[in-house]
């Protein structure tokens, strides 16, 4: 078997509601297999390279985040070209200077197999210099949400968590999250597709834009 493999894994870029393409892979907790994550949230996130300071930043904040999205049943996963044993020593350097342990898996991807199987890569780039994607996976595999930043911008742990919290609230209460939602706001009602009553809403706006009883939650 070879190091990487990828399975109906397209050459173009991914788009929201495909299913993530399968593949196995060497990461710091052990061999991973993306389909054995079905059943739970899955963020698979990409940095460039190990030992970058914007980087080791976001790692720095997952990890003292972890329990947030475990409270979510949500794992993280990120990925990188470095070798696996580059991704140890990096993760020894975290844990001697912010004492703490990252601990969730860390895949090498020297070969870009997998970066190229999720379109954050062209198929023939050779440099991941630019590599910094998020992949907001459900419990179907299915990819509900992307993000993209570049390598000078952290991303923001505060809106991944977030944007979880928001698709696991529409799913739950077939409902809409508005700008700047949170946990606890009110969501919105999906707008109705019927004139009459449209004609009927009291409001000139109550037939597209009203609010749910509901407040959501995670």
């Amino acid at each position: 078997m070879e190091e990487h493999e990828t399975r109906n894994a397209p050459c173009a870029g991914l788009r929201i509601g495909d299913e993530a393409p399968d593949f196995s892979a060497r990461s710091t907790t052990g061999n991973i297999q993306l389909s054995d994550y079905r059943g739970k949230w899955l963020i698979l996130f990409s940095h460039p390279a190990d030992f970058t300071p914007v980087c080791t930043t976001e790692f720095v904040a997952l990890a003292r985040e972890a329990g947030e999205f475990e409270k979510r049943n949500c794992e993280l996963m990120a990925l990188s070209v470095d070798s696996l044993f580059s991704h140890f020593a990096w993760l020894r350097m975290i844990r001697d200077r912010f004492d703490l342990e990252v601990r969730f898996p860390i895949i090498e991807d020297p070969t870009l197999v997998i970066g190229t199987a999720y379109g954050m890569v062209a198929p023939k780039d050779n440099d991941s210099a630019t590599v910094r994607t998020t992949f907001f996976i459900d419990p179907d595999g299915i990819i509900r949400a992307m993000t993209c930043y570049p390598a000078n911008v952290g991303r923001s742990t505060p809106e991944m968590l977030r944007m979880l919290d928001a698709l696991m609230a529409v799913d739950k209460e077939a409902a809409l999250a508005p700008a700047n939602w949170h946990p606890g706001d009110p969501m919105l009602r999906q707008p109705t597709a019927n004139l009459d009553d449209v004609f009927a809403a009291e409001g000139e706006t109550d037939w597209f834009l009203a609010e749910t009883s509901t407040e959501g939650g995670k």
